[in-house]
C-alpha cells in the first residue's frame, strides 16, 4: 500500500513512473521500536535525485524531505542506517545546506566497533564540526580510544582528527598519546603523528622544547612520506617559535632553545637535499622526472627559516643552493616550483653576491615563459628582492643583484605590453624600483607610453609615481619640464592637484630661459588640447599669466651635442602677438566645458597680462584684457564675480584710476592725495600685487611635509641634502618656520601682496614679496596676507569659514586647493573701506528690535572671559516681550594687544534644556580694541525651557592666533541674571 500510495504521488506531480521493483530497490522499510515504519535511501540514489533537479527549488524541495527524513530515523535512534545518515548529510554539506543536527551522531559512529562506520564518523566529525563546536570535547575519550587501538588504521583515523580539529585542551590530553606514535614502527603512523603534533604545537606553543628532541632521530627515516612531514613539523616550529619569542623575553631569536637545537641539523637538511639531487631515477618519487620535488620544497622553506640573519647556517646552504639552481630541469612545472623556492631562499638568507646574481638571471628565464602564472610570480618576487636590496647592495658594483636586475630591463619592459592586467600592473611596479640616474630618461618613456594605454583610474596614481622619479632622478631641468608637461598632455584628467602644484613649483624655481620653454610649451599644449585635459589647463594658465609677456619673443633652444652620434635638433618657438594669445585664452572659457575653477584661474590670468603687456601692446588689447576681467561683474558665482570686481579694481588702481564708491566724496581705496588721483603708495601696492610671484621656498615646503607627512617630494637632491640643515638654523631667514611664528628673533614679515588683493602701504613704499600667500593659493584665491606685526600661521589659519569648528589642515602642495573664504585682516587706520587692505566690508551687528511696548531696561553685559588679550562679553536681550524663554546674545570681541588677532573661531556647547541657534562672526580678524576699528561681533540665539528653574550656563572654546601664535582657550559663563536667562 505504501509503494502504491508514493507511485501514485509521483504521478499526480507530473514527474516520471516510478514502478513498482524500483521502488523496492530504493526504499528500505525499517521496523522502528515505537512501531513506526520509515524509509531509508541510499547515498548514490540522493545524488541521482539532485542531480535531475532542473530548478534549485526543486533540488531545495529533494533536500528538505530527505532532511526531515534523517532528523526522524536521528529522533527513532535507528543505529542500522546511522552511518548512511551521516554520509548524506555530509553530500548535503557540500551542497551548502544546514547539517548541524548530525553532529552528535558523528559522535556516536566514532565509538562504533565497526571500522566503516568509525571512518565515516570521523569524516563527518571534520567536516561538519568546527574547533568551536562545545560538543567536540566529547569526543576526546574515543580519540584516545582510537589512538591505543591496535589496528593502524584505526589509530590513523584519529590522528588526522587530531590534526585537523584538535583544541587547546585536547592538544594537552593527547599529546602523549600522539607522541607514542612519532616512534610508531610503521611510517603510516609516523607521518600521520608528525601532522598531528603539529596542530597540538600550534594550540599549546609551551610543549615546543618537549618534542624538539624527537625531530633530529625523525629527519634519518627511510620514507619520504615521513620526511615531508618531519621538515613541515619543523617550519610549524621555527614559526611558533619566532610568534612567542618576543612575549618570553628574548631580544635575539637565535638564542631559543628551539633554534638552537634545529640549527644544529643544517648539515642533516643540507646532506639530505643534496642526497636527493644526485639520486637517481625512482618511479615511486618521480614527478616530471624530478625526485620527491615536494620533499625539496619543504627543506628549501626551513633552510630559509634557518638561514636568515645567520651567517654561518648561510655559509653552509651556499653550495647546495648554487647545486639546486643551476641542475633543476625547468622544462617541467615542477622544477619551476623548486627553483621559485629556491630563490626565495637565497634572498633571504646572508648568501653571497654571486648566489643572487644566479637568482635574478633564474627569474629573468621566468619572465620569457609562455605561462603567464609563472611570469606574475617572478615579477612578484623580483619587486620584492628589490626592495630587500636597495639598502644590502651596491647599486653600482657590476657583480650585484641590483646589477643583474637591470640586465632584464628589456624584458620587464616588454612586460607592459602584455594583454594581462595583472601583468602589467606588476611590471609597472617593478619598473618603479628599477629606475637609477642612469635609465631615468629611457624608463620614463616607457612609463608615458604606458599611461597612454593603461585604464582611466590607474593614470592618477601613475601620475604620482613618474613625479616621484622626476624628482628624485632628473638629470636637468629642462627635462623635468619636458617630462611633466607631456604627463600633463597625456593624463592632465586625472592628475591630482598635488602633481599640479608640485609642476608649477618646479616651473616657478626654473631659470628665465625655461620659463620662456615651458610658456611657449604650454600654450602650444593649450592650443592643440580639446579642453578635457583639465591638469593641462590649470597649469598653462598660470604660466601664460605668470610669464605671458615671454610668449611676445621669440624662443631658440640648440640642446648641446651628445656622445651617441644622434642628430641635434633645435627647438624653436615664433614671437607671438598679445591679440593671439589672448585669443586663445579667451577660446578656453567659451567653452562649454570650461569648468568653472578655470574660469577663476584665467580672470587672474587675463589681470596679469594685461600687466605683462602693458607697453608691448595695443590699447585695444589692453581694453580688451579688462573688459575680460569686467565680464564677470554680474555673474551667479561669487567667486567669479568677486575675482572679477576685485581684478578690475586692481587694474584700474595700477593705472592710477580712482573708483569712487556709492558716496562720492569717499575714495574707494581709502588713500588720495586730496583730488582725484590715488596715492602712490596704493598704486605701487597693485602693482606690485600684479608683478611676478616670489618663488617658492623649497624648505618651507619640506618643514611642512615633514610635519603633515606629504608623500610627494619636491625640490631638487641638493635642497632635500640641506633640508636637515635647515631644520636646525635658528634665524635669518624670512621663510624660515621660526621667523614666521616670530620665535627665531628675525623682525616681524611685512605685508605680503597677494594675487587676489593689494596689500596695505607702509609708509608709501612697498611691501616685500613673500612665499605664504603661494602657499596660501597660487591663483589668486582671496587670502589673508602676512600681517604688519607679530606675524601667523601660512599653514595653519588659511581663513576658511569662520562658522566651521576647526580649520582643516592645509597641504603645502595643494595649490589649487578649495578657494577659501575672504580672510578679514585689520584695516588702515585711516581707510574705512579699503578692500586692498584684506578688510572686506563685514556686515554690522544687527541689534534686534525690542518691541514698542512696555519700556524694557537697557542689554545686559555678562563678561565671559579674559585670555592672551582676547576680552569676549555676551550683551543679552529679549527680542520678544511675551516669550521669556527665548533671548540674544551679542558676543562682543575686544583685542586688547598691540596686533590683530586671526583666525578667530569660537564654538559653544549648552545644556540639554537649552537649544542654541549660532551665526558666524561678522569677521575673523580682531583689530586693535579703539579708533576707528569696528567690533566684531557673533550672534547667538538660545531658548531655555527650564527657565526660571535652571539657568543659562555656556561653555565656549575659542581658538584665535596672536603674534603668530596659536591659542585655544575653554570656559564656562554662568554669570547670567537668575530668573532671566
Amino acid at each position: 500500500t505504501t509503494s502504491l500510495q508514493h507511485q501514485q504521488a509521483e504521478t499526480q506531480s507530473g514527474r516520471y513512473w516510478v514502478h513498482l521493483r524500483k521502488v523496492s530497490f530504493n526504499f528500505y522499510f525499517v521496523s522502528s521500536p515505537k512501531g513506526i515504519f520509515t524509509m531509508s535511501m541510499k547515498l548514490r540514489d540522493l545524488i541521482r535525485k539532485v542531480r535531475a533537479c532542473k530548478t534549485a527549488s526543486e533540488e531545495r524541495a529533494v533536500i528538505a524531505k530527505e532532511s526531515a527524513m534523517i532528523r526522524t530515523a536521528i529522533r527513532e535512534e535507528q543505529e542500522h542506517y546511522r552511518h548512511r545518515n551521516v554520509a548524506k548529510l555530509l553530500f548535503m554539506h557540500m551542497l551548502g545546506y544546514p547539517t548541524h543536527f548530525g553532529q552528535l551522531e558523528c559522535m556516536k559512529l566514532t565509538a562504533s566497533p565497526h571500522f566503516p562506520e568509525k571512518r565515516i564518523g570521523y569524516l563527518g566529525m571534520m567536516l561538519l564540526l568546527s574547533e568551536e563546536a562545545d560538543v567536540l570535547m566529547l569526543a576526546t575519550n574515543s580519540l584516545k580510544n582510537d589512538l591505543n587501538s591496535d589496528n593502524k588504521f584505526v589509530a590513523g583515523l584519529a590522528l588526522c582528527a587530531i590534526g585537523n580539529l584538535a583544541t587547546a585542551d585536547m592538544s594537552r590530553d593527547l599529546a602523549p598519546e600522539v607522541d607514542k606514535h612519532l616512534k610508531a614502527s610503521t611510517p603510516y603512523l609516523r607521518k600521520k603523528a608528525c601532522l598531528a603534533m603539529s596542530r597540538c604545537l600550534a594550540k599549546c606553543p609551551e610543549m615546543l622544547e618537549d618534542f624538539v628532541d624527537r625531530v633530529a632521530s625523525l629527519l634519518k627515516d627511510k620514507s619520504h612520506g615521513v620526511l615531508i612531514t618531519v621538515v613541515q613539523l619543523m617550519t610549524q616550529v621555527l614559526l611558533i617559535d619566532a610568534d612567542t619569542a618576543e612575549e618570553e623575553g628574548y631580544e635575539d631569536l637565535s638564542e631559543t632553545p628551539c633554534r638552537v637545537a634545529f640549527m644544529r641539523l643544517v648539515p642533516v637538511l643540507v646532506k639530505l637535499l643534496r642526497n636527493l639531487l644526485s639520486s637517481g631515477y625512482s618511479p615511486e618519487h618521480d614527478v616530471g622526472g624530478i625526485s620527491d620535488p615536494f620533499l625539496q620544497v619543504q627543506i628549501l622553506t626551513v633552510l630559509r627559516l634557518l638561514g636568515t640573519g645567520d651567517e654561518e647556517a648561510s655559509e653552509e646552504m651556499n653550495d647546495v643552493l648554487a647545486q639546486v639552481a643551476t641542475n633543476t630541469e625547468t622544462s617541467k612545472n615542477a622544477g619551476n616550483a623548486i627553483l621559485y623556492e629556491c630563490v626565495q631562499t637565497i634572498m633571504a638568507i646572508e648568501s653571497e653576491d654571486s648566489l643572487r646574481v644566479l637568482a635574478v638571471n633564474i627569474l629573468g628565464r621566468f619572465l620569457l615563459n609562455r605561462d603567464n602564472n609563472i611570469r606574475y610570480v617572478a615579477l612578484n618576487t623580483l619587486s620584492r628582492c628589490i626592495k630587500e636590496q636597495q639598502g644590502r647592495d651596491d647599486e653600482g658594483a657590476a657583480n650585484s643583484a641590483a646589477a643583474a636586475l637591470q640586465r632584464h630591463r628589456t624584458t620587464i619592459v616588454d612586460c607592459l605590453k602584455d594583454p594581462d592586467i595583472s601583468i602589467r600592473q606588476r611590471a609597472l611596479e617593478l619598473i618603479y624600483h628599477l629606475v637609477n640616474p642612469e635609465n631615468v630618461e629611457n624608463l620614463t618613456a616607457e612609463l608615458l607610453n604606458y599611461l597612454v594605454l593603461c585604464p582611466r583610474e590607474h593614470r592618477a596614481d601613475i601620475c604620482t609615481r613618474i613625479l616621484r622619479v622626476v624628482d628624485r632622478f632628473s638629470p636637468e631641468d629642462r627635462w623635468r619640464v619636458d617630462t611633466l608637461i607631456t604627463m600633463l598632455t597625456i593624463a592632465g584628467r586625472e592628475t591630482t592637484r598635488d602633481v599640479q602644484s608640485a609642476t608649477i613649483v618646479y616651473i616657478s624655481r626654473a631659470s628665465e630661459d625655461l620659463h620662456g620653454y615651458a610658456t611657449h610649451k604650454l600654450l602650444k599644449a593649450i592650443r592643440d588640447d580639446d579642453g578635457s585635459q583639465r591638469g593641462l589647463l590649470t597649469v598653462g594658465i598660470w604660466c601664460v599669466g605668470e610669464y605671458g609677456d615671454l610668449l611676445l619673443t621669440p624662443y631658440t633652444y640648440t640642446p648641446p651635442a651628445g656622445g651617441d652620434g644622434s642628430d641635434i635638433v633645435t627647438i624653436s618657438f615664433m614671437a607671438l602677438d598679445p591679440a593671439t594669445v589672448v585669443d586663445t585664452m579667451e577660446e578656453i572659457t567659451k567653452r562649454h566645458t570650461c569648468p568653472e575653477p578655470i574660469k577663476q584661474r584665467a580672470i587672474t590670468c587675463f589681470a596679469k597680462m594685461a600687466d605683462r603687456f602693458a607697453g608691448k601692446a595695443d590699447a585695444a588689447t589692453i581694453d580688451r584684457l579688462q573688459k575680460l576681467v569686467q565680464r564677470n561683474k554680474k555673474s551667479h558665482s561669487l567667486e567669479l564675480q568677486l575675482r572679477s570686481c576685485e581684478f578690475d579694481a586692481l587694474l584700474n588702481a595700477a593705472k592710477g584710476v580712482s573708483v569712487p564708491s556709492s558716496k562720492e566724496s569717499e575714495d574707494i581705496f581709502g588713500v588720495t592725495d586730496g583730488g582725484n588721483q590715488v596715492s602712490p603708495a596704493v598704486i605701487t601696492a597693485a602693482k606690485e600685487a600684479l608683478a611676478r610671484m616670489p618663488v617658492v621656498d623649497i624648505k618651507v615646503l619640506q618643514k611642512k611635509q615633514a610635519t603633515d607627512g606629504d608623500d610627494i617630494d619636491v625640490g631638487t637632491p641638493a635642497a632635500r641634502a640641506a633640508a636637515p640643515a635647515a631644520k636646525k638654523s635658528g634665524g635669518g631667514d624670512l621663510l624660515d618656520l621660526d621667523d614666521i611664528f616670530g620665535g627665531g628673533g628675525a623682525a616681524p614679515a611685512p605685508p605680503v601682496a597677494t594675487n587676489g588683493t593689494a596689500p596695505a602701504a607702509t609708509n608709501g613704499s612697498a611691501a616685500p614679496k613673500s612665499d605664504v600667500d603661494l602657499l596660501s593659493d597660487i591663483f589668486s584665491a582671496p587670502a589673508a596676507g602676512a600681517p604688519a606685526a607679530g606675524g601667523y600661521d601660512p599653514f595653519g589659519m588659511g581663513g576658511g569659514a569662520a562658522a566651521a569648528p576647526a580649520a582643516a589642515p592645509v597641504n603645502p602642495m595643494d595649490l589649487f586647493g578649495a578657494t577659501p573664504a575672504p580672510a578679514m585682516a585689520a584695516p588702515a587706520p585711516a581707510a574705512p573701506v579699503d578692500i586692498f587692505g584684506a578688510a572686506p566690508v563685514s556686515q554690522p551687528a544687527v541689534t534686534p528690535a525690542m518691541p514698542a511696548a512696555p519700556a524694557a531696561a537697557g542689554p545686559v553685559s555678562v563678561p565671559a572671559f579674559t585670555h592672551a588679550g582676547l576680552s569676549v562679553t555676551f550683551d543679552c536681550t529679549k527680542p520678544d516681550t511675551w516669550d521669556k524663554q527665548k533671548s540674544t546674545l551679542i558676543a562682543q570681541f575686544n583685542n586688547m594687544t598691540d596686533a590683530p588677532i586671526y583666525g578667530l573661531s569660537m564654538q559653544v556647547a549648552v545644556p540639554k534644556y537649552v537649544t542654541m541657534e549660532m551665526q558666524p562672526p561678522t569677521a575673523t580678524t580682531v583689530p586693535q580694541t579703539g579708533g576707528n576699528n569696528k567690533v566684531v561681533t557673533q550672534t547667538i540665539k538660545v531658548t531655555n525651557s527650564q527657565m526660571g528653574t535652571k539657568n543659562l550656563m555656556l561653555k565656549l572654546k575659542v581658538g584665535f592666533t596672536t603674534k603668530g601664535t596659536k591659542v585655544d582657550h575653554m570656559a564656562t559663563c554662568s554669570g547670567f541674571p537668575a530668573g532671566e536667562y
